[in-house]
């Protein structure tokens, strides 16, 4: 790999001495791949029991394991989402706030795509929310499809910018992540581009455009609120520097310790020459000391008796973003509900032509879903979303179990229609316990309804 000359020389200035052994994990050394078990679906001891790739545990990570596996796009499991592919340092930026983490909490992701920090966030949220928000359309579709496949329950999809964000929520959350857009140096061992587009003036860009993001950040913590800053590259510009101006103009701010795991895999913080603020407790992630690519975190802590921008109730009618359901609409969710799943009742608004689950979730005009996508009600009847599948998928009366190494479900994920000895009606087909999508049974056979955007191509 041919690093670029003036990067090379600017890392030597920042490690010293541990220059060679950083250079040599990208001679010496391939990017390493990890995955995440998905605890909304499928427990840690039972993943390990049905999966047939090969897993070393992280130290930092509860449920991250490290695997050798080139592909897993076809595995049935991966499908099912009982897991996602992620990198180590990645999945180290929210396991250093596991400590702190509440099951009521309100939490913000604020440049949330792909969503391997969202769908670890929501591991722990099963009476508080998540708003993912990704400024990007299309990378807010990736986003999308991810939370879905995870089986979000507890989530908010929203598509737009920081300050709009903070303008519409205001300092409520209980913690707020910015995995700011960076300039990629800790992913140059695992992409190619990383390394073409690098530039000093790239770095300086990003920092700019880092601060601002940063800035709109803050104003989303409620008082005594987190705020995790995250990139994946190894400048001060982007790191130190960026957080050290941040804590100088927002005093109510203070950085604190990180989970002890993360602290033990990491190294410290690089007190620059000029800093302000002490470094120390910043953590970074680099190649040569733990497998993974490059990762920088910083955890900071609000003041309990800040003054928070709370933004006032809009009127009705203005800026509307769902609306109430009819009773043609209500009737056909209620029906298809007592029909199909056994489950509690729950509370729908609709967003386009689309109902959806919310149970209390907030919403915004930006919003792609909130909560649980049900479906759209059409002639009177509901046509189910995959996300209700995917979510909902073990609560259902008519559930298709198969196993993951069968070829009925290779045959579902390809679209196929598959045997069955349930009853008629709607049914969700579980791959090893764990919901990967839905169908209808007619007379012995499952109808596939799995999205043919994401099946197996044969």
């Amino acid at each position: 790999m041919q690093l670029p000359e003036e990067f090379k020389s600017r890392m030597k200035d920042l490690l010293g001495e541990d220059y060679d052994s950083f250079i040599s994990s990208f001679e010496d050394k391939a990017a390493v791949r990890a995955l995440r078990v998905n605890t909304l679906k499928i427990n840690k001891a039972d993943f390990a029991e049905r999966t047939s790739l090969d897993l070393t545990p992280l130290s930092f990570s509860e449920n991250g394991f490290i695997f050798n596996e080139e592909k897993v796009g076809a595995d049935p499991l991966h499908h099912a989402g009982a897991y996602y592919v992620q990198d180590p340092g990645a999945m180290c930026t929210v396991s250093a706030v596991s400590h702190i983490m509440r099951p009521d909490m309100r939490v913000l992701d604020l440049c949330a795509a792909p969503g391997g920090k969202s769908t670890q966030l929501l591991e722990y949220l099963t009476d508080g929310y998540l708003v993912s928000n990704e400024i990007d359309r299309k990378r807010c579709r990736i986003l999308r499809s991810n939370l879905e496949r995870m089986g979000a329950v507890r989530a908010t999809l929203t598509n737009t910018d920081s300050e709009d964000i903070a303008n519409s929520f205001g300092g409520i959350f209980d913690l707020v992540v910015c995995d700011a857009p960076c300039s990629g140096e800790g992913m140059m061992r695992k992409y190619d581009e990383a390394v073409t587009e690098w530039s000093v003036e790239n770095v300086l860009m990003c920092a700019e455009r880092q601060r601002e993001i940063l800035a709109n950040a803050a104003e989303c913590v409620a008082p005594g609120g987190y705020l995790l800053y995250s990139t994946c590259t190894f400048s001060l510009e982007e790191n130190e520097m960026t957080v050290d101006k941040f804590l100088t103009r927002h005093e109510d701010f203070k950085i604190v310790p990180v989970l002890e795991s993360v602290v033990a895999s990491t190294a410290d913080g690089v007190n620059f020459e000029g800093h302000i603020h002490g470094m120390k407790e910043c953590r970074r992630f680099y190649p040569h000391i733990s497998d993974g690519e490059g990762q920088f975190l910083c955890l900071m802590k609000r003041d309990g008796d800040a003054a928070v921008y709370i933004p006032k109730q809009k009127k009705k009618g203005k800026e509307k973003t769902a609306d109430a359901l009819s009773k043609e609409e209500t009737a056909a969710v209620e029906k298809f509900f007592s029909d199909n799943i056994d489950n509690e009742p729950h509370a729908f608004i609709k967003l386009g032509d689309t109902v959806m689950m919310t149970d209390g979730l907030p919403t915004h005009r930006s919003c792609l879903f909130a909560g649980v996508a049900v479906g759209s009600v059409v002639k009177g009847r509901l046509e189910p979303h995959h996300h209700l599948f995917s979510a909902l998928g073990t609560s259902f009366k008519r559930k298709v179990e198969l196993s993951s190494s069968s070829p009925e479900a290779a045959a579902y994920l390809s679209g196929e229609v598959i045997d069955t000895d349930k009853k008629n009606g709607w049914c969700a087909v579980l791959i090893d316990g764990c919901s990967a999508g839905g169908g209808k049974i007619v007379d012995g056979k499952v109808k596939n309804h799995y999205p043919k955007g994401l099946r197996l191509l044969k």
